[in-house]
């Protein structure tokens, strides 16, 4: 019963994926990677190809988990590459929501990538990838989603804005953390608030930074102890004490610009 035992593969790469993303440790996302890679020995593009690519979109994500606990780029590169086969079917075309979703985790991967580099190729084709999946998850059909991608794009932004002498990628990375702002909002979502306003906090001291602005160096505090205030709120232990460390550092370095 090939069809049959491939379902329950996928079944079962779904239920390893979702226990891998709550521990610390990459067993059971390794497990899960095989597992999606034996059904895609029967879910074939020539005789599936949605289920095909949904089915390589789920293995990119489970393998871009595994990157990001892992050292080097082989995993991410191998997540790259599944998010771009799943491109082939998943078509804007034929299903735009999920093509939009791939897009979103190929920049995702693509971004993770290039903060692992020198260079800025990646964080382009990042870039590139988190835009166009915003021309489908619009505001208005999927607000919060919207608001993820936003915060998702103010992210890769500002990676390459930190890589460059200017300021165009950095101005840009706020226009997007306060876009997302509009809708993950204080009360309504309050530990993604936090995490936008963290992301705000460091796009405003970069550019702070680069043009000698004091008042962008206090409106990036505001945005940094506005974030650490919600965090500790929510019981998240980890960020609280990285903004709090982050807040410590802004303020020794507005001293020294009001010199």
């Amino acid at each position: 019963m090939p069809l049959q035992w491939a379902v329950t593969q996928n079944n079962l790469a779904v239920a390893l994926f979702a226990l891998g993303q709550r521990e610390s440790g990459t067993t059971h996302l390794e497990e899960a990677v095989a597992a999606y890679r034996a059904v895609l020995e029967e879910w074939t593009r020539d005789r599936m190809p949605l289920d095909w690519a949904l089915t390589q979109n789920n293995l990119g994500a489970a393998l871009f988990a595994l990157g990001q606990r892992e050292g080097g780029t082989a995993r991410l590169e191998e997540a790259v590459a599944a998010d771009r086969a799943a491109l082939q079917e998943r078509t804007r075309e034929r299903v735009p929501l999920g093509w939009a979703q791939t897009q979103t985790n190929l920049g995702a991967v693509l971004s993770a990538l290039g903060e692992r580099e020198s260079g800025t190729a990646h964080l382009e084709e990042a870039i590139t990838a988190e835009r166009a999946a915003l021309e489908e998850q619009m505001r208005d059909r999927a607000p919060l989603e919207w608001a993820r991608m936003q915060s998702n794009l103010g992210n890769t932004l500002l990676v390459l804005g930190q890589h460059e002498s200017g300021t165009t990628h950095v101005e840009e990375a706020i226009a997007a953390d306060c876009a997302a702002l509009e809708e993950w909002t204080r009360d309504r979502t309050p530990h993604e608030w936090a995490n936008s306003e963290e992301g705000l906090g460091n796009a405003l001291a970069t550019l702070a930074e680069r043009t000698k602005n004091v008042p962008r160096m206090q409106d990036a505090l505001t945005s940094m102890r506005n974030a650490a205030e919600v965090y500790q709120q929510v019981g998240d232990s980890h960020h609280t004490s990285r903004t709090r460390s982050r807040i410590t550092e802004l303020e020794g370095e507005l001293v020294g610009l009001g010199r």
